[in-house]
This record gives C-alpha cells, sequence and structure tokens, in this order.
C-alpha cells in the first residue's frame, strides 16, 4: 500500500488487545515512516467507550507521528452506539469503504503536501 498501512480488525477487541494494537501501531508508523493509516473495523460487531478512546488516541498518536488516520467500515450499529456513548471522536475520519478511505488519505497528503509547500515558497 505504498506509504499506507492498512490495519484490518477481525475480532471483537478487548482492552488489552486494544493497547496492543495501539503500540503496535505506532511502533510500525515510526519504522516504515508511513504517511497515513487506514483501520478497517467492518468486522467490528460492537464497541464500549475504551474502545472508542482508543479509536480516538490512535488517531492523535498517528497525526503527531505525521500519518493521517481513517477509520473505514463502521458497522451502523457501532456508529450508534459510538453516539450514544457520548464519544465525539473528533479528528477522527471515517468513510465507508477501504477504497474511499484511501481516496481521503490521498486527498488528505495532497492538501498537506501543498500547504507545506506553500509555507516554504513565502
Amino acid at each position: 500500500m505504498g506509504e499506507f498501512l492498512l490495519v484490518t480488525i477481525q475480532v471483537d477487541m478487548h482492552d488489552r488487545m486494544a493497547l496492543q494494537l495501539q503500540d503496535d501501531l505506532t511502533r510500525h508508523i515510526e519504522k516504515t515512516g508511513a504517511r497515513g493509516v487506514l483501520i478497517d473495523i467492518s468486522a467490528l460487531e460492537m464497541v464500549d467507550s475504551f474502545i472508542g478512546r482508543m479509536i480516538a488516541n490512535i488517531s492523535s498518536i498517528s497525526q503527531i507521528l505525521d500519518a493521517q488516520t481513517v477509520i473505514v467500515g463502521m458497522q451502523p450499529a457501532v456508529a450508534i452506539t459510538l453516539v450514544e456513548l457520548g464519544m465525539q471522536l473528533a479528528g477522527v475520519k471515517t468513510a465507508l469503504t477501504v477504497e474511499r478511505g484511501m481516496k481521503c488519505l490521498r486527498e488528505m497528503r495532497a492538501s498537506s503536501a501543498g500547504g507545506e509547500h506553500a509555507s516554504h515558497e513565502e
């Protein structure tokens, strides 16, 4: 996937698994210099507030490491649960499919690169 990482969550996650994912993904972003992360949660049937916070944390950590994050494949029940739990997930981008998520990442990187280029010209 070039400069992007694709993470597919195949099972409902428990707290320890979510923390492990966060740690592994952070290390992998640093090691590979990835500029974007797609997290496919289409197999996730339920979430709790901890998992919601982990999704937000992963997105924030990735951004600090100069990698954008897009969550793809969110089931309607998961979206409803997150809203009912009061989870804002501020700054977390979402897309319905992996293809749309890739397009979103490409657009964010192009927009970011354009901004960097413009600031260097001044």
